[in-house]
């Protein structure tokens, strides 16, 4: 028997549920059209080739850009006036193709506290409606509502109900082109900002709302969050569980691939809740 008095490993044996908050990675999932599209291959296939003994392998090539899918943004993402976060000239932090100072390789693997802001349940709806901006009034009502405060270093996370149209067959549902997005806007960006949380997501396609035609052309929750206030953004959550299982603070986990210089990476965040 192990003599390590480790409260983490505690927890584990006590119990723990696992919330995958991250979305299935497939041909022909919505995503923003700014970025190339997730596809894959078998360059070998069982049976192409036969080792002695009889066995064989099958091995994949997927390309895609790395903000499809569930992400997390780096801080290399998003520019504004010809800056980076921190004053850095946009250009100038360019080297070689790559961003050695704000690339995504800089996110250390986060474990902190995370909070859910279940919006719709708030407003007593199911989902927000298309193009609805959460103010900050929507996330204090939240706040009050579930009786947990974020707190400077947490994880944020915003609910609107939207992922429910991930699935849809009609994948231009999700994308909201023509209907517009749900999500916080400048002003809510602020607030978030003003909790100074480590990193903030959602279940949209952008940490953004989104007005009905007019796609991604003008990202103000991102200049307000990425480049003013040097906060990562995760985009395509799956948020439901956990808001059907009305959790609202739990342990949030989450590693970016360590893609030298990128301004992304896919990934699959976990929120842990202790049965202890």
């Amino acid at each position: 028997m192990s003599a390590t008095n480790d409260p983490l490993l505690d927890a584990v044996r006590g119990g723990v549920t696992t919330y995958d908050l991250g979305r299935p990675l497939y041909a022909g999932m919505p995503q923003s059209p700014n970025h190339p599209a997730y596809t894959h291959t078998l360059p070998r296939r069982h049976g192409d080739k036969v080792r002695p003994d009889g066995g064989s392998a099958a091995n994949d090539l997927i390309f895609m850009g790395t903000h499809v899918g569930t992400h997390i943004d780096a801080l290399a993402h998003v520019s504004h006036d010809g800056r980076l976060h921190g004053g850095a000239d946009a250009a100038e932090a360019c080297e070689g193709g790559v961003y050695p100072e704000l690339g995504v390789h800089t996110i250390a693997p986060i474990v902190r506290r995370g909070v859910l802001l279940d919006v719709p349940a708030t407003l007593g709806v199911e989902c927000c409606a298309p193009a609805y901006e959460i103010t900050p009034a929507d996330l204090d009502a939240t706040v009050r509502r579930q009786g947990v405060e974020p707190e400077p270093g947490d994880v944020i996370l915003v609910r609107s109900g939207w992922g429910r149209h991930f699935a849809d067959p009609d994948r231009e549902v999700y994308i909201g082109g023509a209907s517009g997005v749900p999500g916080v806007g400048e002003a809510g960006a602020r607030w978030l900002a003003g909790r100074a949380p480590h990193a903030a997501g959602a279940d949209t396609i952008a940490f953004e709302c989104l007005a009905p035609g007019q796609g991604h052309s003008v990202l103000p929750a991102h200049r307000v969050l990425l480049v003013e206030s040097g906060i990562y953004l995760i985009e395509a959550m799956d948020l439901d569980g956990l808001a059907a299982a009305g959790v609202h603070e739990f342990t949030f986990v989450l590693s970016p691939l360590p893609l030298f210089g990128a301004t992304g990476s896919p990934v699959r965040p976990l929120a842990l809740v202790s049965h202890g």
